[in-house]
């Protein structure tokens, strides 16, 4: 069951619940927003994150700065991740592996992610908000939302978890393949990171069967 994807585009000046409580008053109780971290990316899993919010108006001053996460910088985001994961009702994140996305494609590893992440929830919710997709592979009512980590005050809130949680996996592999500068873009098409596969080749975390990378695997390397 769901909905078709929302034809409204009125962004508030913040994210806020005005979906989760029309969800509300029609008797649903868990209500939990999705949305992903690294569709773009060339190298390292996709992740998604899944959050249930207490449908409180209060929450907006409690989460008054939760934003879409490329809207905020990196060290907001750390510290909102810390108030939205004391706020919610539950959370948790599932990732893609860059294997899973080279053999699905990114559009159902993303899927896949999302998925996971709804099955890690400690509450099994009964209904998605979902950002800008649809998951037909679950039984559960959905609304997909367009700009919904714009609108959606939980949306917003998995996609900072989302962003926080797989930027610190990129993190962690700059220690196992130190040439690539993970840390500081990653995963993610910048000049430094297409010098450095064009200088070294893939590594063991890329996602050979994006383009970029069959392209620059195709070039010469440079000394």
């Amino acid at each position: 069951m769901g909905t078709k994807p929302d034809r409204l585009f009125e962004i508030p000046p913040q994210p806020d619940l005005s979906h989760e409580q029309a969800l509300a008053s029609q008797g649903f109780k868990m209500i939990a927003g999705l949305d992903e971290a690294g569709r773009g990316a060339w190298a390292g899993p996709v992740m998604a994150a899944a959050v249930i919010l207490p449908v409180d108006d209060e929450l907006m001053s409690v989460l008054s700065g939760v934003r879409d996460s490329k809207q905020i910088s990196a060290n907001k985001r750390v510290y909102w991740e810390g108030v939205i994961k004391e706020a919610a009702l539950c959370w948790a994140t599932g990732s893609a592996s860059h294997q899973e996305i080279d053999q699905l494609g990114i559009l159902p590893a993303t899927r896949l992610a999302m998925q996971r992440a709804v099955a890690a929830l400690a509450e099994y919710p009964d209904h998605l908000l979902v950002d800008a997709l649809r998951l037909p592979a679950l039984e559960i009512p959905q609304t997909t939302l367009i700009k919904g980590d714009q609108r959606s005050l939980s949306i917003a809130a998995a996609s900072v978890l989302a962003k926080t949680s797989r930027d610190r996996i990129l993190c962690a592999c700059e220690t196992e393949f130190p040439d690539y500068g993970f840390s500081a873009h990653k995963g993610y098409g910048t000049k430094k990171h297409r010098t450095a596969i064009n200088s070294r080749g893939a590594c063991a975390i890329h996602r050979r069967s994006y383009r970029p990378l069959r392209e620059l695997e195709q070039e010469p390397p440079q000394d």
